[in-house]
């Protein structure tokens, strides 16, 4: 009887190196192989394929993967049919999620969706274009951009809808936002079947849980110190909206306190700490947090 492998789909291009990072965090080690698409990972389990996110939904829908990583506005594309397990907020610049919008040269006519009749629209998401303008009765002639969106306005289309995060890309093209048309986070998708085979699905979810895990401890620090006990009320108040762990010392007159803050938090609470009594103070890093 053969070992079961569960069938893993990386995205390629711009959410690779962030990727990587997220299961390294998670305790994974995914390594790249030059000119290779298989990477390797740490999991005897799992067998890793380097796909463009635009693609995955497809290969997860047809079963070729049993799962992937991609953006929810890939699956929509595509109309895939794919089961969203987990929404995993990363990506290359931020941690906001990301936009397609509908934008204009700053000196375009073009004001909202009905000033689109008849014009020309270059965009990487044709589907998801059309529709948005068959919802506001609007026809447009939508054409798939192979790249390069930004500079075809004016010249060689009347407006396009692209994917921005911070819209600097924009600005600096000259263009304006119109309107937005969909946001987006990246998605873990499953394929059907397998998220209802039991080990594939125990699999996956141990996978999701690990790698919410790492997005979670993202900014977060620990912080532990020594306090005597006429000093606690004094330290717990400089907390507040916090949990700490409390514990008895071998001192009796002492306890320990661990509490997780984030990390722009620690560098002006430690100086109060202290003078309320607080000593011993250690910050460490934190890998994961499993709630």
């Amino acid at each position: 009887m053969s070992t079961p492998v569960l069938k893993l789909g990386i995205p390629a291009g711009s959410l690779q190196d962030a990727t990587a990072e997220l299961f390294r965090k998670a305790g994974y080690k995914l390594t790249f192989a030059s000119r290779s698409y298989y990477p390797t990972i740490d999991d005897p389990d799992i067998h890793c394929t380097l796909i463009r996110a635009q693609e995955m939904a497809r290969y997860v829908q047809d079963g070729s993967l049993d799962c992937g990583l991609t953006g929810h506005d890939w699956v929509v594309e595509n109309d895939a049919v794919v089961t969203e397990l987990a929404e995993l907020v990363f990506s290359k610049v931020s941690r906001r999620p990301v936009r397609w919008v509908l934008a204009v040269p700053n000196d375009s006519p073009i004001q909202g969706p009905k000033d689109l009749q008849g014009k020309r629209i270059a965009t990487e998401v044709v589907n998801i274009t059309r529709k948005w303008l068959a919802s506001h009765g609007v026809t447009a002639n939508v054409e798939f951009s192979w790249g390069a969106t930004e500079v075809k306005p004016p010249k060689l289309a009347d407006a396009i809808v692209e994917v921005t995060e911070t819209g600097s890309s924009l600005k600096a093209n000259n263009l304006r936002i119109v309107a937005d048309i969909l946001q987006s986070t990246t998605r873990f998708i499953a394929n059907p079947a397998a998220a209802a085979d039991p080990w594939k699905r125990r699999k996956m979810d141990d996978l999701i849980l690990m790698l919410k895990g790492a997005m979670a401890a993202e900014g977060k620090v620990g912080l532990m110190m020594n306090v005597p006990k006429e000093s606690l009320d004094a330290v717990l108040a400089l907390m507040p909206g916090h949990t700490p762990t409390i514990s008895g010392l071998s001192d009796p007159a002492w306890v320990d306190v661990v509490v997780i803050l984030s990390e722009s938090e620690v560098r002006g609470l430690i100086p109060p700490l202290k003078r309320a009594g607080a000593s011993s103070l250690v910050e460490f890093p934190l890998n994961k947090i499993i709630d």
